[in-house]
């Protein structure tokens, strides 16, 4: 074992020893953070619009704060834009990390000297988690890559402004740097393709032991790297056995990374996002993500049947049940307050607080009365690809036929294969019967011969990718 693995080994234990406090008083964590948050950004201009020193619990909280989404908050973020001081936080944001979103166009998510080290500390612990409880330290022997966008930013009255996955790059500690790839110029390339290719050049005779990124980006780059060698990942990098994902569901991929990586490799999923570090995934070989409730961010929960309504019901982590979906809402140290992020969740387990991410508020199929979720979609997925063991998919698309030219109606699935199933119609039939299992309102409307069961279109490989 080397000094650096033997370093990284004592200190994990450190990490994981310290977080078990709040892991195992995550309420007591919470209500801790509500107060922070509340008398550090009372004399804001939001905070004293919405009487933050009367905030003293979540019932006051509720009474004062609104829901919100960024929209009712961009008249607060012109204004910090416009150069303003004080208005969602103390002082100025020092980033503005620049998103795209469904609705909104471009947004600017401000991150403040407060709520950055949330950030750079939860994808750090995710891996020493890991680490202490796997006890896989080699990683930390050899490179790494973070696949991420351009660290390059501009700035605009004394604010930084880029994509999250940017400004991180600017905080990798010293310790990694050594370790760490591309290089800072490959990272700065705009171009994807183009940076594809470098990033092979720059990774491609190295010991690579441990790669991070969304998974669609990895993709990407593992299918290039074996175009050009012909090789599996394992083939390329024997010391290869971590990775680190989030931004998408994983699961219906894994056959397909499977294959182009040679095997299969440990995996550490992670839920951030521009408005704040979520949760990751503490134990290896689960798909349960822990709740952070110590990192800055204080969390409400409404049940999915009531988001639209005008008074939905605004729960706090104490008051969650397992197995229920909730529309999270934040409150955070970068200056969001009742903020829907726009995911739902799902706890599995409440000691400790554990969740799934079961889709997007506006991600659902309810075209009959089903509201079938992404969760369900992709649990049908995977099971149906575990029932074929040719089958492999690159990406698909699920969406109602509602006029069909003949027939009932149904749900019609639009599926890239890397390889098709052996039997498409017994593929089809078992994502038809894995839905049923999982939706009843699905279920009730294929057995009352509202919808019929659903249908499956292949397309070409590419064709995602050539129509985004």
């Amino acid at each position: 074992m080397s000094l650096k693995s033997f370093a990284a080994r004592i200190f994990a234990g450190r990490v994981v020893r310290r977080d078990s406090k709040w892991i195992e008083n995550a309420v007591e964590a919470q209500q801790r953070t509500l107060e922070q948050l509340m008398h550090k950004a009372a004399t804001t201009v939001y905070g004293r619009e919405h009487h933050f020193d009367k905030v003293k619990d979540h019932q006051s909280l509720v009474a004062q704060v609104p829901l919100t989404g960024y929209e009712e908050l961009r008249p607060y973020i012109d204004r910090i834009r416009a150069g303003e001081n004080d208005v969602l936080w103390p002082g100025k944001p020092i980033y503005l990390a620049k998103t795209s979103g469904t609705t909104s166009g471009t947004k600017y998510i401000p991150l403040t000297r407060e709520s950055m080290p949330n950030h750079i500390h939860a994808a750090r612990n995710a891996l020493l988690h890991y680490l202490k409880k796997s006890g896989n330290s080699s990683f930390v022997d050899g490179k790494m890559i973070f696949l991420q966008g351009s660290p390059e930013l501009k700035e605009d009255h004394g604010i930084k402004i880029g994509r999250l996955s940017g400004i991180v790059a600017h905080y990798i500690p010293a310790y990694l740097q050594t370790n760490r790839l591309p290089s800072w110029e490959t990272n700065c390339i705009e171009d994807w393709e183009t940076k594809v290719e470098s990033v092979i050049d720059e990774t491609l005779e190295e010991d690579m032991r441990l790669i991070s990124g969304i998974p669609s980006w990895l993709l990407m780059y593992f299918e290039r790297i074996h175009q050009r060698t012909g090789k599996t990942m394992k083939e390329v990098w024997p010391n290869f056995s971590l990775m680190v994902i989030g931004g998408v569901a994983f699961e219906p991929y894994r056959k397909k990374f499977e294959k182009l990586i040679g095997g299969s490799v440990d995996i550490v999923e992670t839920y951030p996002a521009s408005e704040g570090f979520i949760a990751y995934q503490d134990i290896p070989g689960g798909n349960e993500l822990l709740l952070l409730a110590d990192n800055g961010i204080y969390y409400e929960f409404i049940p999915v049947e009531e988001y639209f309504n005008e008074n939905p019901s605004r729960l706090s982590l104490a008051d969650v049940e397992i197995g229920v979906n909730y529309a999270l809402i934040m409150h955070t140290n970068s200056g969001l307050w009742g903020y829907s992020i726009g995911d739902t969740v799902q706890f599995t387990s409440k000691d400790p607080y554990r969740l799934i991410v079961s889709g997007r508020i506006k991600h659902f199929t309810s075209a009959f009365g089903e509201h079938v979720i992404a969760s369900e979609v992709e649990y049908a997925m995977k099971q149906a690809l575990e029932s074929d063991a040719q089958a492999r998919v690159i990406e698909f698309h699920v969406a109602p036929q509602v006029n069909p030219d003949e027939g009932l109606p149904y749900h019609e699935w639009f599926v890239e294969f890397d390889s098709p199933p052996a039997d498409m119609e017994a593929f089809a039939n078992t994502l038809d019967e894995q839905l049923q299992s999982r939706n009843i309102y699905y279920k009730d409307l294929i057995t009352g011969k509202a919808l019929r069961p659903l249908v499956v279109r292949p397309l070409r490989k590419g064709g995602f990718r050539d129509y985004m």
